[in-house]
């Protein structure tokens, strides 16, 4: 239950700046994967040829260096990480240490700076260890991770702190448990497929896995397919529940749609760093679609009210 306190000047502010904060930590999260994207698909992951420093003694950009644009691109990547670590202490001060929430929500409010701080040191130990594939992996990981407690914290935030009740059957959730598992697997398919490929990050070699790029490639897209499967059953499941959980559940699969098809034109095309970029932004965006489906699946009562039976779907006979 959540701890009472007294409202007034000291709390109103809290009131009125958590749920921007909350937002914009989500919207961050998913821009950085987008710069982030950036930096390996140009091959920009050493434009700093150091961390925390850019260049040897200098945190910024050094003119006249030999790659400027490289160096441009993982500064600018590096600035983003900043901006992420200001919005994450305010989520931290908001939310984290906000004694007004439960302590579930309130550790979720300490998630966005402690993994942040986490990917910072991750991201440093890739440049000081010259791009390893798994430390490579690991951050691009990372991100998604903090992109789904980024969308968990942001419903949190707007349900309140309400007892909870599931609505859906067991069998339900089952489902979403083994969709979620399907986006991990989705997930760390396409981190072994793109390190695979020309768009590993490393110019010089060409690939950081050492597979065969071709059998990856049908391996990540036969795990989008078992994906989608799953999210049809779950569809099929909560249609006649409407509201949210259908809404979402359809958006799960209009994401996974777009994306798999974004995945097959840039294999036909050659992999144009342009849709390559878009698919990771993508696959983000799938992350936060799934992790706000699996919401709708409970609920949260007002503080004060008395809790209701829980209300399943109607499953499909």
């Amino acid at each position: 239950m959540s701890t009472a306190a007294p409202s007034g000047p000291a709390t109103e502010w809290r009131t009125r700046w958590t749920r921007p904060a909350v937002v914009a930590n989500l919207v961050a999260q998913i821009a950085i994967i987008g710069t982030g994207g950036l930096v390996r698909l140009t091959g920009s992951g050493l434009g700093c040829s150091t961390w925390p420093q850019c260049q040897p003694g200098s945190f910024v950009p050094v003119r006249h260096a030999a790659s400027p644009l490289h160096q441009s691109i993982e500064f600018g990547n590096r600035t983003l990480t900043g901006v992420l670590v200001a919005i994450a202490v305010a989520v931290l001060v908001l939310v984290g240490l906000n004694r007004r929430h439960t302590a579930g929500t309130r550790a979720l409010g300490w998630v966005p700076l402690v993994l942040v701080l986490v990917q910072a040191v991750v991201g440093g130990l890739s440049v000081i260890g010259g791009l390893p594939p798994a430390v490579v992996g690991l951050h691009f990981l990372l991100s998604m991770l903090l992109v789904v407690a980024a969308t968990w914290l942001l419903v949190r935030i707007d349900e309140g702190d309400g007892p909870m009740a599931w609505r859906a059957e067991r069998a339900t959730v089952r489902w979403a448990v083994a969709q979620g598992v399907l986006t991990f697997v989705v997930l760390v398919l396409g981190v072994v497929t793109t390190g695979a490929g020309p768009h590993s990050g490393d110019d010089a070699v060409g690939y950081r896995f050492a597979v065969d790029p071709l059998l990856m490639a049908r391996a990540h897209a036969g795990a989008v397919w078992a994906f989608i499967a799953v999210s049809v059953v779950l569809l099929l499941r909560v249609r006649r529940a409407g509201g949210a959980p259908r809404r979402w559940a359809v958006t799960v699969l209009v994401v996974a749609a777009a994306q798999g098809g974004i995945g097959y034109v840039q294999v036909a095309t050659g992999l144009p760093i342009a849709l390559v970029n878009l698919h990771m932004i993508g696959a983000a965006l799938l992350a936060a679609a799934v992790t706000r489906f699996a919401t709708t699946l409970r609920r949260r009562q007002a503080t004060n009210a008395p809790s209701p039976d829980a209300t399943p779907f109607a499953a499909v006979p």
